[in-house]
């Protein structure tokens, strides 16, 4: 099996060396930074499995290094805050990150989580259909290239964001929870929080929906989740 790299960004020593020895104790490569400038450049050059990242960081801050690793990279990302408000964690899960956890927290749970990122799956395709294109009116989602297209202009969609398009496009009229996409787009391991399903349908909607305050292809069920139609 090929050795996973983890990329720690924290500028509290004591934490990122306890980090780096449980980590490296699970038969993780690790490599470390300790302000965001270099963390940043880190995760350019390691291409890491997975990033540990400190929202309050010397020179630059996490949410800024997350929202630039977004640009061009899917890699799964935790990060660690000693901020409790729930507004730190919905901009964390709005900017890209996959999980949050508030300092102090137990070192157990933590590692739980990287495991359950780690497994999860990077690209989920949709249950009901092997069908390689799917169109409804004039969206169309091709699955082997994975691409997307509305009204024959290809969609810069997010590696997520096409995988919870394919699974709702290839289920039309069927229901999902959160937790049901949760399990079948991000992995049945998955420890985040649910809003994140949320974010990610807003996000396509943006793209998708003429007019995304007034949904008419993903549309909300009142009190269950999310259905494609169209």
């Amino acid at each position: 099996m090929t050795e996973q790299t983890i990329l720690i960004v924290e500028d509290e020593e004591n934490l990122l060396e306890a980090l780096r020895y449980n980590l490296e104790h699970e038969g993780y490569r690790v490599v470390t930074a300790t302000d965001g400038g270099k963390g940043l450049e880190a995760a350019r050059e390691t291409d890491p499995s997975l990033i540990i990242l400190d929202i309050m960081l010397p020179t630059l801050d996490g949410f800024d290094i997350c929202r630039l690793v977004r640009r061009t990279s899917d890699v799964p990302i935790l990060m660690l805050t000693a901020k409790a408000e729930e507004v730190d964690k919905v901009v964390g899960l709005e900017i890209g990150a996959d999980d949050y956890v508030v300092k102090p927290f137990s070192m157990r749970e933590l590692l739980a989580r990287v495991r359950a990122m780690l497994r999860r799956p990077r690209h989920s395709r949709g249950e009901a259909s092997d069908t390689e294109v799917i169109r409804a009116g004039s969206l169309e989602l091709d699955q082997t290239s994975h691409a997307v297209r509305l009204k024959g202009q290809h969609l810069d969609l997010k590696p997520r964001e096409f995988d919870l398009l394919a699974l709702l496009m290839a289920n039309k009229g069927r229901a999902y929870t959160r937790h049901q996409i949760l399990d079948r787009v991000w992995g049945q391991d998955y420890i985040g929080d649910t809003r994140t399903v949320d974010v990610h349908v807003r996000w396509l909607r943006e793209k998708i929906e003429p007019d995304p305050g007034s949904p008419k292809m993903i549309v909300t069920i009142r009190g269950v989740g999310y259905k494609f139609q169209a």
